[in-house]
């Protein structure tokens, strides 16, 4: 069975959910108004109406309620200019019941029924007493939501170690996988501070770089892989991915090839690095 959807998101760089358009000709950028399941939202339309498979649902489909009128943005605002106070308040709250939780954000459904407050920490947090509080002196339902390092680092951003805005906080609407394994497909230094990001995981970027690598690889002689080259045979010492250039250990010094000059890569054996004998592997005759 296919639906026809539109794509919708809550925050500037959030996640895309499906919707449907009902009788609304919708186009990118019109603001709308629809229910989740944390009540009365306004959303950003980012993907024109299309059909997909049902199967391709994670949730049952919610249809648009109207666009957004001038009232409900009026009311947006409102909220968000309540959000520095109710912030301030929860600290204070949270400094009174001393929980060891890091505040992150917090937002108001369109209709002010409830109150969803961010955080994260270490482990579990036992805030009934907490949620209590919060419930008495804002009057409205109250959910604590705890997100994990990423998500953290989305809502409070900052500057990444290659001197830009955080992908996460300005794009990235989905956290995708990352693995060790992207990182050495891409030759990249393993030390955890070279590799992490704000949040203390792996960069996300090694994610979405990774294709790339993965299609310049096709081609390159392994790192310790025997090579002909016009000066003889020898063995790879390192690879250069993207400039597709190679290291050379000849027999009595190391050289710089194309890997378009290679003569012939031979098939990389393993084996002959048991025992760590790196050293010796490099020198000897094929």
């Amino acid at each position: 069975m296919k639906n026809k959807v539109v794509g919708v998101r809550f925050k500037e760089a959030g996640k895309k959910y499906y919707f449907d358009p009902k009788d609304y000709d919708l186009e990118i950028g019109e603001n709308v108004v629809v229910e989740t399941v944390r009540g009365l939202e306004i959303g950003e339309v980012m993907e024109e109406t299309k059909v997909i498979e049902e199967e391709a649902l994670i949730a049952s489909l919610k249809p648009i309620l109207r666009r957004a009128e001038d009232s409900d943005i009026k009311h947006q605002q409102e909220n968000e200019n309540a959000i520095p106070e109710v912030l301030k308040t929860t600290q204070k709250l949270i400094h009174k019941h001393d929980l060891g939780m890091k505040l992150l954000d917090a937002e108001y459904t369109l209709d002010q029924s409830k109150l969803i407050i961010y955080f994260n920490a270490e482990g579990r947090i036992d805030f009934r007493e907490l949620v209590k509080d919060l419930a008495n002196t804002f009057r409205v339902r109250i959910e604590l939501r705890q997100v994990g390092a990423r998500d953290g680092a989305k809502f409070l951003g900052g500057i990444g170690p290659c001197g830009y805005l955080l992908c996460c906080n300005t794009f990235l609407g989905e956290f995708e996988t990352v693995s060790i394994k992207m990182a050495k497909n891409q030759n990249l230094s393993l030390n955890p501070t070279n590799i992490s990001g704000l949040c203390g995981k792996l960069l996300c970027c090694i994610r979405y770089e990774d294709d790339t690598y993965s299609e310049m690889r096709v081609g390159l002689p392994k790192q310790y892989s025997k090579v002909k080259t016009t000066e003889g045979i020898g063995r790879v010492t390192n690879v250069n991915i993207l400039e597709r250039t190679v290291k050379v250990q000849l027999e009595e010094t190391i050289k710089d090839f194309n890997v378009e000059d290679l003569l012939e890569i031979y098939e990389y054996d393993p084996l002959e690095f048991v025992n760590g004998d790196k050293k010796n592997a490099l020198t000897r005759d094929h």
